[in-house]
Formats: structure tokens, sequence, C-alpha cells
């Protein structure tokens, strides 16, 4: 799968520690964006790794602490290793001033292969209709895509971190961690995912349906109980 990455060194500000050196974003087949990839240090081992994005779980652990879940990760070990060992790479090259120069314009924007699953969603006082899941090349899974109802029709959310900015209306701005780069490849997407809820949600009416036509209809046990 072809894919390129970038890394902006993070200095730390003076008399407060972090073990932030740095953030990466990943771009697949020039369409698809995943940021805030963190670049960690390790100061006991004195190593570098790599935390892709996370969301603040419903889920505690046993010792009552919050538990945080990636947004999107590499599916295999061979990927993970090959992308992990490419974000670190750069990152060395970014702190020693060795960038890439660019090599041209693209006369052609490549779409990555792509696969999505959908399961229908409902919630009373929530306008989340379904969750999906993006496949990249078998490789690479985003998670926490929504579908939402909006005043006429459903669209597409992609998952995103609350920032410190607000609007006008002063209400927190939300920033996409993972989303399409290109408006052809974002429509190819979103109306995959949209058409895929569509089907996995009349899947689901059918089954509700085919469910209670097999319930049989009794009345004469009912009427043969006595009431109490």
């Amino acid at each position: 799968m072809k894919y390129s990455v970038k890394v902006n060194e993070v200095k730390a500000k003076e008399g407060k520690e972090s073990n932030i050196r740095g953030f990466a974003t990943v771009v697949f087949g020039d369409s698809f964006k995943i940021t805030n990839i963190a670049i960690l240090e390790n100061k006991d081992k004195q190593q570098l790794f790599v935390s892709m994005p996370r969301y603040r779980s419903n889920e505690r652990d046993e010792n009552g602490g919050t538990v945080y879940k990636d947004v999107c990760n590499p599916i295999t070990a061979e990927f993970r290793e090959e992308l992990y060992g490419n974000i670190l790479e750069a990152y060395q090259k970014e702190i020693s001033h060795e960038k890439e120069q660019g090599k041209g314009e693209k006369t052609e924007v490549e779409m990555p292969e792509f696969s999505v699953t959908v399961t229908p969603y409902e919630r009373e006082g929530s306008n989340i209709r379904g969750l999906a899941r993006v496949y990249f090349d078998d490789s690479f899974i985003v998670n926490n895509v929504s579908i939402i109802q909006g005043k006429d029709k459903v669209f597409v959310a992609m998952p995103a971190y609350k920032t410190k900015q607000v609007d006008e209306q002063g209400k927190a701005i939300y920033q996409d961690v993972a989303y399409p780069v290109t408006k052809e490849f974002r429509e190819k997407l979103y109306n995959q995912i949209i058409s895929d809820y569509e089907k996995a949600k009349e899947q689901t009416q059918n089954q509700a349906k085919e469910k209670a036509s097999q319930t049989p209809d009794r009345p004469q046990e009912r009427e043969a109980t006595p009431f109490r």
C-alpha cells in the first residue's frame, strides 16, 4: 500500500517535562490522511515509540482507571513494524535536517483500496444512526466513523478530537483525526459507507419482521390462563 509520512518535531517548553518528541501525519494513496500520531520517548529505556491517536472509552481497567482505545491502527504485525519504522526514520531525518526534497508535481492522485463494515445503531436521545469501520488494503483500520442523522438525511462524521478553541457561539471546535484529503475520494468513501448503512439497516429491519412473524399467536392459551 502506497503512503507518505510527514513529521514535525515538538520541542519541550522550558521548565516543563514531556515525553512527546513529535507528531506524524500519514497519507494513504494521496487521498486519506491520519493525523495526531505521537512520537514518544520512553525515558527509562531511552527509546522512541509510536502511539496512534486514541479516544477515551467508557471502560475501566482492573484498577478503576480510564481505558483509552486507538482511533485507528495497523492490523498486521508486518505493516505495523513497517509503518512505525518509517515514522521513526522520518523523525530522525526531521531532527537532523535531512528532509527529502520534493520530486515535482504529481499529475495523478492515487486512491487507496478500501472496504467498509457498518453496524446500524440507534439509541434514544442520540442522532447517531450507525457506526462504521474502514479497512485499507487489509493492513490498516479506522474506527469510530459515525453515521449521523441530519435534518433531511444521514451524513458521515469522521473520528475527531476536541480542541481548546471555540466558535462564535462558544461551542467547542472539533478537529478530524482521520479524513479524506480529496473531494473525489471523500465522495467515494462516504457514498460507500452510506450505501452499506442502508443495506445493513434494511437487513436488520427484515430480520426483525421475520422474527416477529415466526412468533405464534396463541389466544386459546391466553384465555385458559386464570386471572390472579
